[in-house]
């Protein structure tokens, strides 16, 4: 008996222990409003101002991850990567044609909005540019198709042809060489392959200042000079050029 009363008492006392619960703690509403808010993951079209809009990925409120954009000013558009609400990654911008249809202006690398890496410029159906950029600008390796049917193949710098390289002309011509400031500055060399000659000088600012001038292959030549080049009568040739190379050299 004496441990049935003790297990009745027992009992009894867990019963009649109050039972405290405590209450789950819950956020403001205005929190879970402003949450609700916000502009987090893939998102329908939001519309922009002026006309513009996006669909695509937003964190924090901004343009990240994938997403188009069209500019109703400019009537394009732009699809590919975005980081903090600005193009950054691969895209293309694609300019909207009147019939509806979409002409590719560029499509490659970008950086905090700007053409960046490497990527294809189109200027139009003929002309355009493929190769390396720096914030919005041609620079470092590229080659540039132009609407005569030449080619340039070499470095760029600021927008420009500048290191060497080597320009292809309509004619199959080609020059060979240094540029700076887009033009032909320093040694090179120039095939006249259209009359059968070969040009090696010194150009500055696209002038060729001072060289040697020499028939290659005048006969199989699509159009010869009408006399091949008289044999040089000086002394001593080689001091008269190396002269003239050393006097223009330290021009460019």
């Amino acid at each position: 008996r004496s441990n049935e009363y003790k297990s009745y008492l027992s009992c009894n006392d867990f019963i009649s222990m109050p039972i405290t619960k405590i209450p789950r703690a819950r956020e403001p509403l205005w929190r879970e409003w402003d949450e609700k808010a916000q502009k987090k993951g893939l998102r329908h079209t939001v519309f922009c101002g002026y006309g513009d809009t996006y669909t695509g990925h937003w964190d924090n409120n901004l343009k990240n991850g994938k997403g188009t954009y069209y500019y109703a000013k400019a009537n394009a558009v732009y699809d590919g990567e975005w980081k903090d609400d600005k193009r950054h990654g691969y895209g293309t911008y694609s300019l909207i044609e009147d019939d509806g249809g979409q002409f590719k202006q560029y499509g490659g690398g970008w950086k905090k909005d700007k053409r960046h890496g490497y990527g294809t410029f189109y200027y139009d159906e003929s002309t355009h540019y493929e190769g390396e950029w720096y914030e919005n600008k041609r620079n470092g390796w590229g080659r540039m198709y132009y609407k005569d049917g030449g080619v340039y193949e070499g470095r760029w710098d600021n927008d420009m042809r500048d290191g060497v390289g080597t320009m292809r002309y309509a004619n199959n011509n080609r020059f060979e060489g240094s540029w700076e400031r887009d033009m032909k500055n320093g040694q090179g060399v120039h095939y006249y392959l259209d009359r059968g000659q070969i040009y090696r000088g010194v150009w500055v600012d696209d002038i060729a200042k001072c060289g040697e001038l020499e028939d290659t292959s005048r006969e199989s030549a699509p159009r010869p000079t009408e006399y091949p080049i008289p044999k040089i009568e000086l002394t001593d040739p080689a001091f008269v050029v190396q002269q003239a190379y050393e006097t223009f050299t330290a021009e460019v």
